[in-house]
Parts: structure tokens; C-alpha cells; sequence
């Protein structure tokens, strides 16, 4: 039985990527309710023990508790944020209300008294990401602090005698700049091999998948983008003939993208059936501002045009590329955590559906899916295509959608790709696209007054959606985006440049 980290979930939305940045050093990890038995952690062959971080405060009334009997299986533990809070409170030590907030980057002094820092006391500082409202008044008897904060005079501790750790930021984040070796100095006290690769992620999905369907008949939902066609090519290694593939035109796709997608099935030798559903979705788009009305029509659409193209064909399951953080931020699917925004491909299907949701790449993160894509044989022009939401256009539209306004949006967005291509950033920026804005401006064009759109500009650097950084374009480029929209595309008069990073912001506006 492969070693593993087993992470406790209390409901943070970053708990499935500690979990990431641990298989991504190379040792299996699984996330799991915060309340499964000790018992059973044992017998998952667990070599350790990672307390998530939670939107609970751990003196509130109902916030979740593991049970009591995990810190006696004598398994290295590391508890962060409001795992290291449900440490220190446990075993004797007090958390309050801090009466400041502590949000975003921080520097921590380190002892350099923990095996957690190893190799790290070359510098005394460190930036780290913090996302806290309470704090440690008094850590347990046993345990010394071995970094602080301004804000935290308790940053880090760990127990004098037992292999307990806690940390009140979060190593996860990219925003931590050690946070790897951190997690990695972990996976050393856990005496763990890092042997654990994407390859045998294939082999295991690739079973499980043929153990789930059976004989079976699945229907996939194919989009052109990484999620869908990796889902799908590693869905038919499984099944082979029995999965047949459909491509719904929901008319919300960017310019000329319907006809370039097919045209990448068929390179594939992927046989896939489009349908046109455009008048459909936005029928139904028609008057609709609110972001989670759209995708929640969006989803509903889906489902009925698929209900509608399966019925009586003996299909059994309907394949969809749902990925890792599509499920943190519609909830966690194991911990108690809050709703950011919901996904279309996502959640509980309405009881009259006969279709079974098969998700292969839950798991996954974007770039793990990109890495297994690349072994299984799928074209780069496919692998480099930046992240699109299911919903589309829709939630770039902020406001009504329809006709008029996607093309304005096709236009716009047509020229943010061209000049990035052009520049030669596609390959450095993770996402980068255009978004019409809910507002008009005054402008003068010809001597003419004018009152036109806004579009807004997003480009991000990330490695796995999960945070991102804004871009810092150079200015040439930003210029000529703005020239060419305002000149080019019919309706618009002003661009603005969106400088938010994720947290606190969302890499789409809805």
C-alpha cells in the first residue's frame, strides 16, 4: 500500500492545495473528512498528518474537531492555521480574537530551533501568507515557538519531545516563498520516500475508471479545453468505443473557436458530434445579471441539451472534466467550507437525470492535468490552450448577455490574445483575456461625444488556479491593447487594467 500524508479537512478552501504542493514533492497525500477515526487513518498506511486550516474559529460553537485520538496513533503532525489554533486549544493553550487582522503577506522571525526550517536559518526573515483573525495567547506545556510575526507572536511552534508541529500561515501558497522546503522538511520527518509520479496516477485511473463504468456506455462532455479532452483521451484508453463524445455550442465560445476545436478532434482521432444549442443558452441568458443565476442556467442547459441528445441511446454515465479547484471553490466535497462561487459541472444533478457524473480528473489541478495530457499523447496545441470557464462568455459578460454584447466581447478579447501572442507572453502568462464591463463612459471620438462600453483587461500569473498574481505587462503592450480595442471594436471607448490578485480577488470577474 503506497505511504501516505493524510490531510484532515476543517473546510479552508486551500486544503486541496496543500495537498497538491505535497504530491508535488513526490509523496501521495489524501484528503479526508476531519472527523474519520483514528483507527482508520492508520489503516491507510498514513507516515503523517496534516490539520487543514478552516473558516471556523476553534472556540465557536459547533466548529469541527478530529476525533480525539489522532495525536495517540504517534504520527507526525502538522496543524495550519486553524489546525495549529485546534492544537494549541486541545491541549491546553488559549486562542483568541486577535484585535488585529492579519491578511495577505507577513514577515516571521525564525528560531531556527525546528526541523520545519531546516536549511532556512541562513536568513533570519521570511515572506510568508497569512489569513487569520484569531491568534495563540498561550501555547501548551511542551511546546516552543520557534517563529513570530508582528501580528503573531505565535507563527510557528512545535511540541519538545513529539513530532507535533504548528504553523499560523500557510505554506501552501505560492505567496509563502519557502513554503515548499517547509512542506518538504515535513515529508522528511515523516521518514517518507518521494516516489509518487502522475504516471501511476494514470494507471490508477485508468483502472478505476473500467472498475466504475463496467460495461457501461459513457457520454463525454467535450469542450477543446485541457479538462475535457485529457478527460476524454484518458476515458477512452478505459472504455475504447464505448464513450462516444459531444461538443455543445453554447454560442458563448471566443471568436472562431468552434470550428478551430474540431478541427483539433479530428487531429486527435477523436469522434465527437457538435451540437448547435447557441439560440437555446442564450434564450435562456436572456435578462439575466446575476453571475450564479447564469451559471446555474448554464449547468441546467447543459444537462437538459445532453438529456435531450442521449434519451433512448443507452448511455449510462455523462463524463465531465471536473477538476480540483472547481470543487474548492463550489464547496469542499469532504470539509465544512464556505461557497465561493458555484461551477457548472458541479454539484447535485435534478432527479429526473439518468446520467451518472464520471469525473476522472477530480483530483487534479491544472497543471497536473496539463502533465498527464503530455503522457497520454495530447497535442500541445491543446495542453497550452489557456484555462476558459464552462460558462464562457457569460461570466466575462458582467451584466445582461446577448448577441450584441458577445460580439463586442469576441472582438475585444481576439485582440487581448493577438497582441499577447504577438508580444511573445502567451507562454509566461497563465490566463489572459478581456472582460465588458456593466458600464458606459463618456469619450470623445472625431470631435463627436461619445457614451460607450468599458472593457476591462485580465492577465495572471499562476501555476494552479489556485492564487494568481497580476501581470505586469509592459506598457508598449498595454498601449497597443488599448488603442486597437477603442479603434477596432464598434461600442467601446475605455480600457482599464485589472491589478488584483487572487486572493483576495477571483481569476474570472463572476
Amino acid at each position: 500500500m503506497t505511504e501516505t500524508i493524510v490531510i484532515l479537512d476543517f473546510g479552508s478552501q486551500y486544503t486541496q492545495l496543500i495537498s497538491r504542493r505535497i504530491r508535488e514533492l513526490g509523496v501521495y497525500s489524501e484528503i479526508i473528512p476531519f472527523q474519520t477515526p483514528a483507527a482508520t487513518i492508520k489503516d491507510m498506511n498514513a507516515r503523517g498528518i496534516i490539520l487543514s486550516g478552516s473558516p471556523y474559529s476553534v472556540y465557536q460553537r459547533g466548529a469541527p474537531k478530529p476525533d480525539k485520538d489522532v495525536f495517540s496513533l504517534g504520527l507526525p503532525v502538522l496543524g495550519i492555521c486553524y489546525g495549529m489554533q485546534y492544537i494549541t486549544q486541545s491541549m491546553g493553550g488559549i486562542v483568541q480574537r486577535s484585535k488585529q487582522r492579519e491578511y495577505g503577506r507577513a514577515e516571521i522571525e525564525l528560531s531556527c530551533e525546528s526541523p520545519l526550517f531546516k536549511d532556512m536559518c541562513a536568513d533570519a526573515r521570511h515572506t510568508v501568507w497569512m489569513s487569520h483573525s484569531d491568534r495563540i495567547e498561550k501555547i501548551p506545556e511542551g511546546f516552543t515557538v520557534v517563529a513570530s510575526s508582528a501580528n503573531s507572536p505565535v507563527a510557528a511552534f512545535q511540541h519538545a519531545e513529539k513530532p507535533i508541529f504548528g504553523l499560523q500561515f500557510h505554506p501552501e501558497v505560492s505567496h509563502t516563498v519557502e513554503g515548499m522546503r517547509i512542506l518538504g522538511n515535513f515529508i522528511n520527518v515523516c521518514a517518507i520516500t518521494q516516489k509518487w509520479n502522475l504516471g501511476e496516477f494514470i494507471d490508477t485511473a485508468v483502472r478505476g475508471i473500467r472498475d466504475t463504468v463496467g460495461k457501461d456506455r459513457v457520454i463525454g462532455a467535450i469542450s477543446g479545453g485541457v479538462d475535457s479532452t485529457v478527460a476524454s483521451v484518458l476515458t477512452q484508453r478505459a472504455v475504447g468505443n464505448r464513450l462516444k463524445l459531444l461538443f455543445i455550442d453554447n454560442g458563448l465560445l471566443r471568436e472562431h473557436e468552434s470550428g478551430e476545436v474540431m478541427a483539433a478532434f479530428k487531429a486527435m482521432h477523436l469522434t465527437v458530434t457538435r451540437i448547435d444549442a447557441s439560440a437555446v443558452f442564450l434564450g435562456r441568458l436572456r435578462g439575466v445579471t446575476d453571475p450564479e443565476k447564469k451559471r446555474k442556467i448554464i449547468g441546467k442547459t447543459f444537462i437538459d441539451v445532453f438529456e435531450k441528445h442521449v434519451s433512448g441511446k443507452n448511455f449510462t454515465w455523462l463524463l465531465q472534466g471536473t477538476l480540483y479547484p472547481d470543487v474548492i471553490e463550489s464547496t469542499s466535497h469532504v470539509g465544512p467550507s464556505q461557497t465561493i462561487k458555484s461551477h457548472h459541472n458541479v454539484g447535485g444533478l435534478p432527479a429526473r437525470m439518468r446520467l451518472k457524473i464520471l469525473e476522472p480528473l477530480r483530483l487534479l489541478f491544472k497543471d497536473e492535468v496539463r502533465s498527464i495530457g503530455g503522457l497520454l499523447g495530447v497535442p500541445r496545441t491543446i495542453l497550452s490552450r489557456q484555462p476558459f470557464p464552462g460558462p464562457g462568455l457569460s461570466i466575462r459578460i458582467l451584466g445582461d448577455v446577448n448577441r450584441q454584447r458577445i460580439d463586442i466581447l469576441k472582438k475585444a478579447d481576439a485582440i487581448v490574445r493577438s497582441e499577447i501572442e504577438h508580444a511573445s507572453l502567451s507562454d509566461t502568462l497563465w490566463q489572459y483575456f478581456a472582460v465588458l464591463l456593466p458600464v458606459r463612459t463618456v469619450g470623445i471620438m472625431g470631435d463627436e461625444r461619445t457614451y460607450e462600453h468599458v472593457v476591462a483587461i485580465r492577465a495572471v500569473n499562476s501555476t494552479d488556479a489556485m492564487t494568481a498574481d497580476w501581470s505586469r505587462l509592459p506598457y508598449e503592450v498595454m498601449d497597443r491593447l488599448a488603442s486597437r480595442i477603442i479603434s477596432e471594436v464598434v461600442g467601446v471607448n475605455r480600457v482599464v487594467y485589472d491589478i488584483s490578485s487572487k486572493p483576495p480577488s477571483t481569476i474570472e470577474w463572476e
